[in-house]
């Protein structure tokens, strides 16, 4: 039972980590696009880009959803704590997600787009805007008291910090973004966002260069963990292979590849991930809550355990074979 007591945590600590780096991976490039979308430069390759989403971006951003509910269900106490103290960040997320969903919605049956062609663009920005400000907020820790509940303020996470953070995701989705444009479209369009890919990838590894650098030196939570050992060793390389990646990342846009800059930006949100379950575990509140102290019920992670359990094949097998039937380009008549 107590070996029992000690898995079960880990194991929905794992489970929740997959659902969000499966949102972040494919919301991300959704979100990207959006964000892009701002900048097309003609009606009919704004409509290129809306379309190569029409397809996929649904299911993409039910893993949010999914985790959500996974969070409620095995970290009741993480649950109620985080949203209270990152209610701020998650309300901008959420008008930021409505605002796209309707817009794209509504601008298939306008008959003027010019409205909803920014509303979407500007909805996809404050979106990830939102996303950055509550991964900021995590990082630097959360204030509790001895029972787990949030006494800090509802602006604690607003600093330059996070803002740094904010804008480094949103170039991050812009480059996701620009990658999986790369492999959805052609001539010009696509030319154009080779340009943006390499942009990006660029002041992504300047945010991520700062943010490794700055967050030591406030947060003396992410400072004792990253300087720990044996995780000084690990920390060490990953910055190492995150600039490796970069640079193979621009080669490979530089030779015009069309499927490997995609993958090799999946691969840095990887090493990311990686490195941030490193920081935190096995906290689920830094600096004070471990995943012990916040989990349910053994019964009730059990019982969750073997719902999800059936749940996550059914979901991937739809998401892998979605983007099978829709793979392919989307072109135009005409010259772009």
């Amino acid at each position: 039972m107590e070996t029992l007591n000690y898995l079960l945590p880990i194991v929905w600590f794992c489970i929740l980590a997959l659902f969000l780096f499966l949102y972040v991976m494919l919301d991300g490039f959704d979100l990207g696009v959006g964000i892009l979308s701002l900048t097309a430069s003609s009606e009919e390759r704004r409509t290129i880009l809306m379309t190569s989403l029409s397809n996929v971006w649904d299911a993409n951003a039910t893993w949010l959803i999914l985790m959500g509910g996974s969070l409620f269900g095995a970290f009741p106490l993480a649950y109620s704590t985080i949203l209270n103290a990152l209610y701020i960040p998650i309300m901008i997320m959420v008008v930021g997600l409505i605002l796209r969903t309707v817009s794209f919605e509504f601008r298939q049956n306008s008959r003027r787009k010019l409205f909803w062609n920014w509303a979407f663009g500007v909805g996809s920005f404050i979106a990830a805007l939102g996303q950055g400000f509550a991964l900021a907020g995590v990082i630097e820790g959360i204030p509790v008291d001895a029972n787990g509940h949030f006494i800090g303020s509802s602006w604690d996470w607003l600093n330059w910090r996070s803002i740094v953070v904010a804008l480094t995701l949103i170039q991050g989705y812009v480059l996701i973004g620009s990658c999986y444009l790369i492999m959805k479209t052609t001539g010009k369009l696509q030319e154009t966002h080779y340009k943006t890919a390499k942009i990006a990838a660029v002041t992504t590894l300047i945010g991520a260069i700062i943010i490794t650098t700055v967050i030591p030196i406030f947060s003396e939570f992410a400072r004792n963990r990253l300087f720990d050992r044996p995780f000084i060793y690990i920390f060490a390389l990953i910055p190492l292979l995150g600039v490796a990646l970069i640079l193979l990342l621009l080669k490979s846009l530089n030779d015009k590849k069309e499927v490997t800059p995609f993958v090799l930006t999946i691969l840095i949100f990887l090493l990311t991930f990686i490195g941030l379950a490193l920081v935190v575990f096995p906290y689920i509140i830094p600096p004070s809550i471990t995943i012990y102290e916040a989990a349910a019920s053994p019964s009730s992670l059990v019982f969750m355990l073997i719902f999800i359990g059936f749940l996550i094949p059914i979901m991937l097998f739809y998401n892998i074979y979605n983007y099978f039937v829709f793979r392919g380009k989307i072109t135009s008549d005409t010259s772009l």
